[in-house]
């Protein structure tokens, strides 16, 4: 039985036209993401690797080169089509968490559950499920501005899985956390990893990058690295 990838891009460019003239932000990403991955993507300012997730969240479009999404020609799509597809297949944690302030947190978890006409009963179940198993078990009545921020991050892992994604894309997922908060959110996305989600991870920490089983660098928007994280990583998180 042949696995396919969860994530294939094949030769990505991404160019935007500016008054400087155009500027090449992609020129030709080749990248596979089998299922059960955890991949970090490291590089500089500049180097693309913030335009290149927006694009695997189909947040944006390549100017060339084809995204093909768990089987799914993302460049084929009507808008509809790749609203659903991305609504039903991906997950997304943000640096900022993106919680809505006046709703609880079990209402904030089971928001993508009412796009998705999932009945109230059956969201408010899926949504204190995830609530436990970010280890937020009981707050469900809580609101945003009564927890810390490592806490909002779990709440927003836990609306990420809310749908059974077949992938969750962080980004830059523990910028506005210290240190210990930060090794507690990678030791939550590392037990999902073991359980079966595959997971990319956007950063410019090595030591978060060190959780991942792989490593993507990005320079002047292509890949001059995939791999093994290396030991170095590993030995400063």
């Amino acid at each position: 039985m042949v696995i396919a990838p969860v994530i294939e891009c094949r030769r990505l460019v991404k160019d935007y036209v500016t008054d400087a003239g155009t500027l090449h932000v992609l020129q030709g990403i080749d990248l596979k993401v089998m299922p059960g991955e955890f991949v970090a993507i490291m590089g500089p300012s500049g180097s693309g690797k913030s335009t290149l997730m927006n694009i695997l969240g189909c947040l944006d479009v390549p100017t060339a080169g084809q995204y093909v999404l768990a089987g799914a020609d993302v460049g084929t799509l009507s808008e509809p089509a790749l609203a659903q597809l991305r609504n039903q297949t991906i997950g997304f944690v943000f640096q900022g968490y993106n919680l809505l302030g006046r709703a609880t947190l079990e209402d904030n978890v089971a928001l993508p559950l009412v796009y998705a006409k999932v009945a109230a009963v059956d969201r408010r179940a899926r949504a204190r499920e995830l609530l436990a198993k970010v280890g937020l078990d009981g707050y469900a009545g809580s609101f945003p501005s009564k927890i810390s921020g490592g806490q909002q991050q779990r709440v927003a892992i836990a609306r990420a899985l809310v749908t059974r994604p077949a992938l969750v894309l962080a980004d830059e997922p523990t910028g506005n956390l210290d240190t210990h908060t930060s090794v507690e959110i990678m030791q939550l996305f590392s037990a999902l990893n073991r359980d079966g989600m595959t997971l990319v991870v956007v950063t410019h920490e090595p030591d978060v990058a060190a959780w991942a089983g792989r490593l993507v660098q990005l320079r002047d928007g292509v890949v001059n690295y995939d791999g093994p994280v290396p030991e170095q990583f590993r030995k400063a998180s």
